[in-house]
């Protein structure tokens, strides 16, 4: 586990490198990226936005998406995983949004996770973009980071989600979420990390850094 100054040292280095993070995923109003967040569930950011552009273009509120129908809000996200079950619950939270809150994406944890296909982890991506809470929404990439770094062991998202909330300053809250999914994404990845360009090496915990960064910096021609 990370003590609290190599945490503080962590995030001083994320923000320095990249002061105002930003979600990849591509959206008009926050209730396009409710529906695009919604979709994002085991697919990209870059497949959701090649979805999500044409269908954005013809229905970008909730009305907007109940007269589109189901058969053509699946004509738009037919090439994202889950296509059917994705549309459908786009659909019905289009409708209750109309129905219970006047069309508007609600400000409110339990309002948002009473939506049709928005769990916890929607919720907070929500809550922190469009409205800048201090929340932690831990997807596949922070899970991993969390584990490996020693920023935040967990068995489960909730336990990861439960300690970084913990151990991030709160002067960092409001990016960190940023942070970690592009570190995940782009440097702390699955296969392969690219322990070598890290910018937070010297306070990763991961045992096997050491050798990653010198297999990456091995020329070519010694290793075949």
């Amino acid at each position: 586990m990370l003590s609290a100054a190599a945490i503080d040292k962590i995030f001083a280095t994320f923000q320095k490198l990249n002061p105002h993070p930003q979600t990849e995923l591509k959206y008009i109003n926050p209730y396009t990226l409710l529906v695009a967040v919604v979709m994002s569930a085991q697919a990209t950011d870059v497949g959701v936005n090649r979805a999500t552009e044409g269908l954005f273009q013809v229905a970008n509120t909730p009305a907007q998406m109940v007269k589109l129908g189901l058969a053509g809000i699946t004509k738009h996200v037919r090439t994202i995983n889950f296509f059917n079950a994705k549309a459908k619950n786009i659909l019905a939270l289009s409708k209750m949004l109309l129905a219970e809150h006047g069309g508007e994406v609600p400000h409110s944890r339990e309002a948002l996770e009473k939506l049709p296909g928005v769990g916890r982890k929607t919720a907070n991506v929500v809550l922190n973009v469009v409205w800048g809470e201090p929340t932690m929404a831990v997807d596949t990439h922070i899970f991993r980071v969390g584990n490996r770094t020693g920023l935040a062991p967990g068995k489960t998202p909730r336990e990861v989600e439960d300690e970084l909330v913990k151990n991030i300053p709160k002067k960092y809250m409001t990016h960190a979420h940023h942070w970690l999914i592009l570190h995940g994404r782009y440097t702390c990845t699955a296969r392969a990390p690219k322990c070598a360009d890290c910018p937070i090496f010297k306070w990763c915990e991961w045992p096997e850094k050491e050798q990653r960064r010198a297999e990456m910096q091995t020329p070519a021609k010694l290793k075949q």
